[in-house]
């Protein structure tokens, strides 16, 4: 991707764009983005990431906005940011969507684990194991659409402005 696409009018909306989805989808439902059994449905967004390496700045922004919002406070601004950041970079680099989708599964469930133990002072593996269980389910239902509908559909790729061709091999 050259420097003069990345910053040009239509993906700078964009990211725009997705930052604002991943806000608005988070503070939809904030009983279960904010919660110690988290589900954030705004974390399929970040499959993005696997087909744009760019998205990952404006799902760093979406979860910065968004969890200005936390209850949690500053908690939540460090430590679920540094989780989206780990999960989101190296994400384009991964050669399976499956595989990509356990990034954030890994990176949420320990490091907000930590965060909720830090705030609630509940035992560390309890928090992790619950994180990383609402974090499955939504990251394997964001792969399953990705796979099956997305890169199914070269209008659709096109519109995400993948960068990445699409398998060849069928789900």
């Amino acid at each position: 991707m050259q420097k003069n696409e990345i910053f040009n009018v239509k993906n700078m909306t964009r990211l725009a764009l997705i930052a604002a989805m991943y806000v608005a989808m988070t503070l939809a439902v904030p009983a279960l983005s904010f919660s110690a059994i988290q589900c954030r449905f705004s974390e399929i967004l970040v499959l993005l990431c696997f087909y744009r390496k760019d998205y990952s700045a404006a799902l760093i922004l979406g979860c910065l906005i968004a969890n200005l919002f936390s209850p949690l406070g500053w908690y939540d601004l460090v430590f679920g940011v540094a989780a989206t950041v780990i999960a989101v970079v190296p994400m384009y680099y991964v050669k399976n969507v499956f595989i990509a989708a356990l990034l954030p599964v890994i990176s949420n469930g320990v490091i907000v684990g930590i965060e909720l133990t830090i705030a609630f002072g509940d035992p560390v593996w309890i928090n992790m194991s619950a994180v990383a269980v609402g974090e499955l389910a939504v990251m394997t239902i964001g792969a399953v659409i990705f796979k099956t509908v997305f890169e199914k559909n070269a209008p659709l790729m096109r519109l995400i402005g993948s960068t990445r061709n699409a398998p060849k091999t069928t789900f």
